[in-house]
């Protein structure tokens, strides 16, 4: 899902070098449903719960479907988010935690606490969360698709690389476009409390909100008529027809 214009450079780039067509039609998934392209059963319950919770209030996290992660680092994880302060909405995918069959790698008293503040569900529509008004930030694996989507919905991000071109992304998101904060591998509760702290309140919350917010618009209007994914979809439509 290459976007023109997060990727213009990288793009001329290729073209120069592969020489053949290359259609930039992200982010155009947003004129498709959402569950077209989803890979598990999606629960549906995490929006009437963000439907509860105030305003760019909610850290929303997951971390795609290839990663996986063991205990210890989830329970990390689960420790900062409860930490924050924050309410969140917690994807823990089925096979996420190695030698676990989903969220029993938690121990018991410390979920008892994470309930207070958070939701846990083995899959969540993104799409429709990353667009909720509850959501202020997404703590994410900056997979491509992933970091796209949090970009059009103009959602600030806290980047967690694993794998591959993951981390390239998240570089991206907090040193080039400056709209989201790098965890820098560090899976440790104060870490994550303190990222998240600072995404929600602070100037530097405030700073990273206005340069999303402004990306976002540039984003959102390429899938306009005239823009430049709107132009590389219909070019795409032609390309294929002309066979």
């Amino acid at each position: 899902m290459s976007c023109e214009v997060l990727e213009q450079d990288s793009l001329c780039k290729a073209r120069d070098a592969f020489k053949v067509p290359i259609f930039a039609i992200g982010p155009s998934y947003s004129n498709f449903p959402a569950s077209s392209s989803s890979l598990f059963t999606q629960d549906e319950t995490c929006i009437p719960w963000l439907d509860k919770q105030e305003d760019r209030s909610v850290i929303y996290v997951s971390f795609g479907s290839l990663i996986s992660m063991t205990g210890p680092e989830l329970t990390e994880i689960a420790c900062g988010l409860r930490n924050s302060g924050q309410p969140f909405l917690l994807v823990v995918r089925v096979g996420l935690v190695k030698g676990t069959e989903w969220i029993d790698a938690i121990p018991e008293e410390l979920m008892a606490k994470v309930n207070e503040k958070g939701k846990i569900v083995k899959w969540a529509p993104q799409q429709e969360v990353l667009k909720h008004q509850a959501i202020g930030g997404f703590l994410t694996h900056n997979g491509w698709n992933s970091t796209v989507e949090s970009v059009r919905e103009g959602v600030p991000m806290i980047c967690l690389p694993c794998i591959w071109d993951q981390f390239v992304d998240a570089r991206l998101v907090s040193d080039v476009w400056r709209v989201g904060l790098h965890l820098e591998h560090r899976i440790e509760r104060n870490e994550i409390e303190s990222l998240i702290r600072s995404l929600f309140s602070g100037n530097e919350g405030e700073a990273i909100r206005e340069r999303m917010r402004l990306l976002k618009e540039k984003v959102g209007r390429s899938v306009k008529e005239n823009g430049s994914a709107y132009r590389s979809l219909e070019s795409l439509i032609d390309h294929i027809s002309s066979f």
